[in-house]
């Protein structure tokens, strides 16, 4: 009997009366569960803990076999990019209505704030018409492939519990992200690399921090696992100076003697998760270092994505982006910091720092949606675009005054995100807000909507993909009615 063997022996016989009572009710279901091997009516994911990667199957059929998020951290003006309000240009300078501010929470919006206008032009672009504004010239060519939903709302409007609610479906922390479920209901398609990866880029984290990639309540082996554009791609993850890789592998082969001594005494299975993650580590060191290397990449490639090696930029992360995702990673999430534009320094406004922002994602995105398009991947590859929330209509006024420069709130009521490959509409527009674009007036779709018709993508109920903890079956979509929503999908 090998190593994993014997660890899953002891897993299913030994259980000791701490652990046991430790579990509580949702101990004795898991056991339960374990004993019957989960019915096929349940739709509960049973795993082995020797090898929480495996590939499994979803509830059904899916479109989509892996996620690309692209994070804009701070929440991009959709009256910059997306959302086209001629309305709003033509009462541009006007104070907004009282009854509109009335019962309304901002952020930092005081007394009559002036209704602000789109600041670029907009036009049609593509064989579908889609508007977009002229801050984005190369995405302008991608539009046909993409599903704008203009109707997106939140109940946040501070950046953290935002962004929480957008990848946890909770606007506290302790909940697993999207990434995280997506890992444990799918595995991975290679056992070489994590399942879940997290890049970085605008030179500074999230204001959520790693929480907005941790597993929560589900075992830690799923926890999305950041890495680095340059340098080693994962801290530590080459060897120290005088230590060889035998050493290495004797070293890891001894700590997981002991872990299999813990696992024996209390019979956790998360001691199993720990022998696994010790082995993925020392896998990872020879395909890792390769996935993030853009070395072998073609001139015209890099210059497509404006990608340049070494270098640690959302370009860059694009490209690394499609290289994990051809290499079986089944959720890459990005977050690009600096999209918070309010108006309190000329770098940080809508009129000047939007356009910097923009110029750096443009020629990216389009180059991974085309990319993917080219090697056959953009039909079960799900990219999706979004900001925490929005931006309001009107000028943001610090303690009811004009501020220098242009900046718009926090707004919560509708913001605007785009979806694209992975069985979703091509050159779609869902939901329409106002004229200004306080609010939505048809198909408004809440943050666990998203989730929901994520997750059914790839081929999960959400009300099915659960994990059982302290009485209670834990969602992505929480507790609140979640509805799939079928205007996105082709």
């Amino acid at each position: 009997m090998n190593l994993r063997q014997e660890l899953q022996h002891r897993t299913t016989q030994h259980v000791t009366r701490r652990h046991f009572l430790a579990g509580g009710m949702a101990g004795l279901g898991a056991l339960w569960l374990g004993g019957k091997n989960a019915s096929a009516s349940s739709g509960r994911i049973v795993i082995d803990p020797s090898q929480p990667w495996a590939p499994r199957l979803p509830h059904y059929a899916a479109k989509a076999k892996r996620v690309i998020f692209l994070h804009m951290a701070g929440a991009p003006s959709q009256f910059e990019l997306f959302e086209h309000k001629p309305e709003l240009a033509r009462l541009n300078g006007q104070k907004c209505p009282a009854e509109l501010m009335a019962g309304e929470r901002f952020a930092f919006l005081r007394g009559e704030p002036l209704l602000l206008g789109p600041q670029y032009p907009f036009s049609p672009a593509g064989e579908s018409g889609l508007w977009v504004s002229d801050r984005l010239p190369e995405f302008r060519k991608s539009v046909d492939r993409v599903t704008f939903v203009h109707t997106m709302t939140t109940d946040q409007f501070n950046h953290a519990p935002a962004q929480l609610l957008v990848h946890t479906g909770l606007a506290r922390q302790g909940g697993a992200s999207m990434g995280s479920w997506v890992t444990y209901g799918l595995g991975s398609e290679n056992q070489n690399l994590p399942g879940f990866v997290v890049l970085l880029s605008g030179g500074k984290a999230p204001d959520v921090g790693q929480a907005g990639w941790g597993s929560g309540y589900l075992p830690s082996v799923y926890q999305g696992v950041q890495c680095r554009s340059h340098g080693d791609p994962v801290l530590f993850l080459s060897n120290p100076e005088g230590v060889s890789q035998d050493l290495r592998r004797r070293t890891i082969e001894a700590i997981n003697r002991v872990n299999q001594t813990t696992h024996a005494e209390w019979g956790d299975p998360e001691t199993i998760t720990r022998i696994a993650q010790y082995e993925m580590a020392c896998r990872m060191q020879l395909e890792a270092s390769d996935a993030m290397s853009l070395g072998d990449e073609s001139p015209t490639t890099l210059e497509a994505y404006g990608a340049a090696p070494g270098a640690e930029s959302f370009a860059n992360n694009c490209l690394l982006a499609r290289r994990l995702a051809e290499r079986g990673v089944r959720f890459v999430q990005l977050f690009d910091w600096g999209w918070d534009m309010h108006g309190t320094s000329e770098e940080g406004s809508i009129d000047r720092g939007l356009t910097k922002k923009a110029r750096e994602i443009d020629r990216p995105m389009h180059a991974l949606l085309s990319d993917l398009e080219d090697r056959g991947m953009l039909e079960d590859t799900l990219v999706i675009w979004a900001g925490e929330f929005g931006r309001t209509p009107m000028r943001e006024n610090r303690g009811g005054k004009e501020m220098a420069f242009l900046g718009r709130d926090h707004h919560a009521k509708a913001f605007t995100i785009w979806l694209a490959g992975g069985g979703v509409k091509r050159g779609h527009s869902h939901g329409e807000t106002d004229p200004i674009g306080f609010g939505p007036v048809t198909q408004p779709v809440e943050v666990r909507d998203l989730h929901a018709t994520i997750l059914h993508l790839l081929g999960f109920d959400h009300e099915k993909l659960v994990y059982p903890l302290q009485g209670l079956d834990q969602k992505l979509t929480s507790v609140e009615k979640a509805r799939v929503v079928e205007d996105l999908i082709a």
